[in-house]
């Protein structure tokens, strides 16, 4: 009989561990998504199942509902910090990973992952498991028996390994396992804030218990103990107990082993198929699905082509056996990709006049043409022409060299101007403020109505991948032309587009043209069937050219200032550096993680129970050192002196460096599709990443200024725009009439939550209703109010219930939304923008309040995002009609910065008020704050 063997997987450990690996080198997709997180975890799932052949396998999870440990003591794990953002986003993405590879993701409010995984190991043993807790937690030393081990992954160049009783008894010098608890019990842990016994370290806390055995006769026999350490333990007695208790895992969870549902299946392909391709996992994927054995049955087809075809043999994965003879023959072929060698075309190539007038005339006897450039640089503001490809029907498509020298290329590409301006003629592309910038640069301005198979499929699917090859994958099975298999991957030997043979670039840049053509046929009747026409005609594709003069206007910085500020953060180094030395009284190099950490831990003695990485260093992130800046000034001073290197080296000696050599401005590049909820994002350089919070940030704003004396910074800001945004999407009286009063939001909704007159509101009572106003909008829980305001749950969950009671419109709205995305599928803003909530319906809780949150928040954030973006259209045509002086250079969330012409002072500032005020009627009033001054900082 085949042995049993079981590997319950500490979900949120393994998370946490995978994305720190790749802290100093995160994974960054092209769409600007951190996969560090999903990446390292999918390797380490792979790791196991191809290494340990397991037969069952779980992935266990906490809920954000607190458990007996946090009722009875408020404080546990109340230090940690909030969770990195990035990671944040990764967690869904783990959960479809885990679903696609159709392994149980088990979780049970009111019961951390250690108590479920704990209980279901003991069930398992029961019933003749061997099972192994993969996990990096020491906690779960308690739980080793015979057959429950703890399997601790390879990290950080080391191997796994396996940790039973004979490991666990040599680590903890103890003679049972279950001595652990006693252990932490005395030491504390302070991930978790479990007091211990302060002034008790890990040694200390070994040798009481070789000498007592146990907590319990400890206390009973502090008679024993001397000095320090008998006051300690005689004072501490309370919080002794309620640290073992604590550190206790339950092993009685209502949880049950269902065997049968624990059992390793193959993975779900289309669903994996699908993530790796959004996530861009293409080698990974080749890799996991070329190992994974050959199912029974038929794979699934799918349009993502051939990632799991032709398995090898001998898969550590189990396969459901067959239920049906009969079935094989209702097998159906997976699909594969079809490529340029094996899909009939004609693709031409137009050098002389005779070609060049018989390619006009067919694009003039068409109303709609798909357009592409190929170019000598990524960057459009210095590209020159390489060629143009045109299509205007499938499998057919044009490519004109364009000559490297200027002058002949300007004249020809002079030949194209009519039909590249004609304004009846419908402009298609991929990216198509690219070509539009490309085209600039020859003095032409497509004329046309622009549609852009970029931002239609954003439309479409939000959340996906949207450069052509993916989508030519999907929807076509169609995998075009690398652009590495003409010029090579990135590097020194990377060939210039000018390089390619004539013929090979033919090939390439034409059937880039034919395939956007069709993937926008694709496309046409999707956005009809989805109603977003209306926001990709009146919206996104006006926004195009908008976006396009902004990146050419670019920003003024003043290298000047940059200089002198780099000057003055260096000397606050220098004085903090000394500062630290002096608290230290050693001199030691603070960038080196390795001295640091032997100064805090072994000579200042600050932290006894100071984790190492695998390497015998000692950690000193600023997760670390923030939970120790009450014991020692040192820390605060270190804290500080990261904030100035990193303000120094990312922004403020970065930002001259950026400077364009021809402009003398900085000139970022917009994203329209990247953020899912329809917000704008910034990238070489992301400008919309400014720091502002702290005063030493706020100052990079000086830096940003006018281009002479003639003009000045205005920057104009939505006042509280999402609140305003969900008082009207919720219909809520009240909310609306404390607007309409025009009194600060906050103080109102803590005069309503608190009972008080808006007189008696005071810093504290707005502090908390401000939290819980944009709270609400992320679907916060009384539990995650507690921990931000530092309140007790009781009191926080007081504060919600009063919350609903004066704004009961809210609470309704967000019902009906879930229930909504429940019933339709997604959500939508005001102008019916769509989001799709894919795991609304989830049967995992977790997953399925991930979803909940996102529908809550998606048509408030893509309501905001959408009148921004209406308010940027309308006032660029606008000013553009007055011939304005006045540019607009910058948008960073709900805020527009403009270079002013004083002349243009009050025209503009009014202009603004107006078209960002009614970019979209709601029955809540909208306000703009505008300032103008010398530069950002003032002007804001």
């Amino acid at each position: 009989m085949e042995q049993k063997r079981l590997f319950l997987l500490d979900g949120m450990a393994l998370i946490y561990r995978a994305f720190f690996a790749f802290s100093q080198n995160p994974r960054i997709s092209s769409t600007g998504i951190n996969t560090s997180a999903t990446f390292g975890f999918v390797n380490t799932l792979l790791e196991v199942i191809q290494k340990e052949k397991p037969t069952h396998l779980a992935v266990v999870f906490d809920t954000e509902a607190p458990t007996d440990r946090h009722i009875e003591f408020e404080a546990y794990k109340a230090n940690r910090e909030a969770m990195p953002e990035d990671l944040a986003k990764s967690i869904p993405y783990i959960f479809r990973l885990i679903e696609g590879f159709n392994i149980p993701l088990i979780t049970l409010d009111g019961y951390e992952a250690d108590d479920l995984i704990g209980t279901l190991a003991k069930q398992a043993e029961k019933a003749g498991f061997t099972t192994y807790m993969m996990t990096p937690d020491k906690d779960f030393g308690q739980l080793v028996s015979a057959n429950i081990k703890i399997y601790k992954p390879a990290h950080l160049g080391n191997g796994a390994s396996v940790l039973g009783v004979d490991e666990i008894l040599k680590r903890w010098e103890i003679k049972r396992v279950d001595q652990v608890i006693d252990i932490l019990g005395l030491m504390g842990d302070a991930v978790d804030n479990i007091p211990g016994i302060p002034g008790v370290g890990e040694k200390t806390a070994i040798k009481l218990i070789a000498e007592f055995d146990t907590i319990e006769n400890l206390l009973a026999n502090t008679d024993k103990l001397k000095g320090k350490l008998k006051e300690k333990v005689e004072e501490n007695k309370e919080k002794a107990l309620l640290s073992k208790r604590l550190a206790t895992i339950i092993l009685d969870a209502p949880v049950q082993l269902n065997e049968k549902e624990l059992l390793l299946e193959a993975p779900n392909e289309e669903l994996l198929r699908e993530l790796f391709a959004e996530l861009e996992f293409r080698t990974l994927a080749k890799r996991i699905f070329s190992d994974v054995g050959e199912p029974r049955r038929a794979p699934i087809v799918t349009a993502q082509g051939d990632l799991f075809s032709q398995p090898a043999a001998n898969s550590p994965v189990p396969v459901p056996a067959e239920e049906d003879e009969d079935e094989e023959e209702s097998q159906v072929e997976q699909v594969e990709l079809k490529t340029i060698h094996d899909t009939t075309h004609e693709y031409l190539l137009v050098e002389d006049e005779t070609q060049i007038s018989d390619l006009l005339k067919a694009l003039d006897g068409t109303d709609h043409y798909c357009f592409d450039t190929e170019t000598t640089s990524i960057n459009a503001m210095d590209a020159e022409l390489v060629g143009l490809s045109f299509a205007v029907k499938a499998h057919q498509a044009w490519y004109v060299p364009v000559p490297a020298d200027q002058r002949e290329a300007r004249k020809l590409v002079e030949r194209f101007r009519p039909v590249l301006e004609d304004k009846t003629k419908v402009i298609i592309a991929q990216n198509i403020k690219y070509d539009l910038m490309v085209m600039q640069n020859y003095g032409i301005e497509l004329g046309g109505k622009l549609f852009d198979t970029m931002l239609a499929h954003y439309l479409l699917e939000a959340d996906s991948r949207h450069n052509m090859d993916a989508m030519s994958e999907h929807y076509l099975q169609y995998k075009p032309v690398s652009i590495t298999e003409l010029i090579g991957k990135k590097g020194i030997a990377q060939l210039n587009m000018r390089d390619v043979p004539l013929e090979k670039i033919k090939e390439y840049a034409a059937e880039d043209s034919d395939i956007t053509l069709q993937l926008r046929d694709i496309f046409v009747p999707k956005l009809k069937e989805q109603e977003a026409v209306s926001v990709l005609e009146e919206i996104e594709m006006p926004l195009v050219p908008v976006l396009a003069s902004m990146e050419r206007e670019g920003v003024m910085i003043d290298k000047n200032f940059l200089h002198l500020y780099s000057a003055e953060l260096d000397s606050e180094a220098k004085k903090s550096e000394e500062r630290i030395h002096s608290l230290a009284g050693v001199k030691f190099n603070i960038a080196s993680p390795k001295q640091m950490g032997e100064v805090l831990f072994e000579k200042l003695k600050l932290d006894p129970k100071a984790k190492k990485t695998k390497t015998g260093q000692y950690q000193t992130g600023e997760d670390i050192l923030s939970k120790l800046a009450p014991e020692h000034e040192i820390i605060k001073e270190i804290l500080r002196y990261r904030q100035i290197s990193k303000l120094k080296s990312t922004y403020v000696d970065a930002l001259p460096t950026l400077i364009h050599p021809v402009s003398g401005r900085v000139h970022t590049s917009f994203n329209q599709a990247v953020a899912a909820t329809g917000r704008l994002s910034s990238q070489n350089p992301n400008l919309q990443n400014i720091p502002i919070r702290t005063e030493m940030g706020r100052e990079v704003r000086k830096a940003f200024i006018p281009r002479s004396e003639e003009f000045e910074i205005l920057a104009a800001d939505y006042s509280q725009i999402e609140l305003r945004i969900i008082a009207a999407l919720a219909g809520d009286e009240g909310m609306i009439r404390d607007f309409k009063d025009g009194h600060d939001i906050h103080s109102a909704t803590a005069s309503k939550v608190f009972n008080v007159s808006l007189e008696a509101v005071d810093k504290e009572m707005r502090r908390k209703a401000k939290m819980v106003n944009f709270g609400i909008i992320y679907g916060i829980s009384a539990f995650g109010l507690a921990q931000r305001l530092e309140i007790p749950r009781k009191e926080a969950a007081e504060i919600i219930e009063a919350y609903f009671t004066q704004y009961p419109n809210i609470k309704k709205y967000m019902n009906d939304t879930i229930e909504g995305a429940r019933t339709n599928g997604f959500v939508q803003t005001v102008k019916g923008r769509r989001r799709y909530i894919r795991d609304i319906n989830s049967r995992n809780q977790t997953v399925r309040g991930f979803a909940e949150r996102n529908a809550i928040n998606a048509p408030i954030q893509g309501s905001a995002a959408d009148m921004i973006k209406i308010a940027m259209i309308a006032i660029h045509e606008a000013m553009k009609k007055a011939s304005l002086k006045s540019k607009m250079i910058l948008q960073v969330h709900d805020e527009l910065l403009f270079e002013v012409h004083h002349s243009e002072k009050e025209i503009l500032k009014k202009l603004v008020i107006d078209k960002m005020k009614n970019a979209i009627q709601l029955p809540v009033p909208i306000e703009v704050e505008v300032g103008i001054g010398t530069n950002w900082l003032e002007a804001h």
